[in-house]
């Protein structure tokens, strides 16, 4: 850690689960908050369960996704169905500036570990919850993860080609949507406390989150009586507007035309073969006229060339181009390497592996990446001894009783 570090002394009791609180309360840790991630060892939290694994075995502190989740925290483990297990949270929460917690709504409450208990042992603590539709409502207890609320936020509808099914888009998106939300609402609570002295409960529906980056979709029905339906590639302001296949395995690039000069660029890029002089493409009106046989005249042309080729040419003209790049080719982007998007940490059970940067930098108080991702309970020696003061024997009777464990993730995982 750095002495310039803007959350320096920062305390977080992270007892999130999935994806999108571990999310805010990693942001936290790279900027210098110490956090601790609470996890039990009778019931993994479903990011452990997720591909992928190293060296595609699976294993509770094999996956990369649970890892890279977690970077910059102490681990502990912790069962909260126990009535001691539930005391240790009581002391963390003591111990915590902000609290983080993302069941489902009402198991805090339940184990007396909600923001009014909370605040009954610390006044100013600043607590979040963070669940698929809120703590209240009459859908409040809607089980699901983010790839059924993607659906439900009216993502999938929309996406894919209009002779085809909707598509579930990749990966629990609501999940990586809401926590840049919920991140600037922890700030906005740190900055009204540093000022009033008060602390505050954060209630965040993952499903609101969502919808609203459907803004312009939800205005065009609520203004024109619009439905979004599945399109393909197309865009109404642009054409061509697609991917094309290129030479190689499974290699393609993406092209889009928005304006008549981009496509006498585009034209002038390619050799101006006769089809591009062709005057039914002169006009957007007219491209789009005729946009099937344009798409099969570009890709008979992209299939010849290079995506990197086709992406250089057309970039140079001016025309927006893109690779479809693959996860292995993120690895050799001159423009990711040139920003070091990727830091390597050692992880216990993985070994050296690759952690996304974050996407700003800063100038004054960079992050700083010191600790990949905990196995199960790794830390648990460090946050019960030195972070909460338990003593030896009141920590062998916490084991004795089994709200903690010493083993090894893999240890408790062969057990069970």
């Amino acid at each position: 850690m750095r002495d310039n570090q803007v959350f320096r002394g920062l305390k977080v009791a992270d007892f999130a689960w999935a994806a999108t609180g571990p999310m805010v309360s990693r942001t936290l840790g790279e900027h210098g908050a110490t956090v601790v991630h609470v996890e039990s060892h009778a019931r993994f939290t479903v990011s452990r369960l997720t591909q992928p694994f190293k060296d595609g075995l699976p294993g509770i502190d094999r996956s990369a996704h649970g890892a890279k989740l977690n970077t910059n925290k102490y681990g502990m483990s912790l069962d909260l169905t126990k009535p001691q297990g539930r005391e240790v949270a009581k002391r963390l929460i003591r111990w915590a500036d902000v609290v983080t917690e993302s069941f489902r709504p009402g198991t805090m409450k339940k184990w007396g570990l909600d923001y009014e208990a909370a605040r009954a042992i610390k006044p100013d603590i600043i607590y979040f919850s963070t669940s698929m539709q809120g703590q209240s409502g009459p859908h409040t207890l809607f089980g699901a993860y983010g790839a059924q609320l993607t659906c439900l936020s009216g993502f999938s509808l929309p996406t894919g080609h209009p002779d085809r099914e909707p598509v579930v888009l990749y990966g629990a998106y609501t999940d990586w949507v809401s926590a840049p939300h919920l991140t600037i609402a922890v700030i906005g609570a740190l900055i009204r406390r540093r000022k009033t002295g008060r602390g505050m409960y954060l209630d965040q529906s993952q499903y609101e989150s969502g919808v609203t980056f459907l803004a312009a979709a939800i205005l065009d029905y609520q203004v024109n009586g619009r439905v979004a339906g599945r399109r393909g590639n197309r865009d109404d302001h642009a054409a061509p507007h697609g991917a094309y296949r290129c030479q190689g395995d499974n290699r393609w690039v993406a092209i889009a035309v928005c304006s008549d000069e981009q496509w006498s660029a585009f034209g002038l890029a390619i050799g101006r073969p006769e089809w591009a002089r062709d005057a039914k493409f002169t006009t957007l009106a007219g491209r789009k006229a005729h946009e099937a046989e344009l798409d099969e005249r570009i890709a008979a042309w992209t299939v010849e060339q290079r995506a990197e080729e086709v992406m250089g040419l057309l970039q140079r003209h001016g025309v927006p181009a893109g690779v479809v790049q693959h996860s292995g080719d993120l690895f050799t982007d001159p423009q990711l390497q040139h920003r070091e998007h990727f830091v390597r940490l050692e992880h216990r059970e993985i070994g050296s592996h690759a952690y996304a940067n974050e996407s700003i930098r800063f100038s004054k108080t960079p992050p700083v990446f010191w600790k990949a991702g905990p196995c199960l309970g790794e830390d648990n020696e460090y946050v019960y001894r030195d972070l909460l003061g338990y003593s030896e024997d009141e920590i062998s009777d916490l084991m004795a009783e089994g709200v903690i464990t010493f083993e090894t993730g893999e240890e408790v995982g062969a057990a069970l």
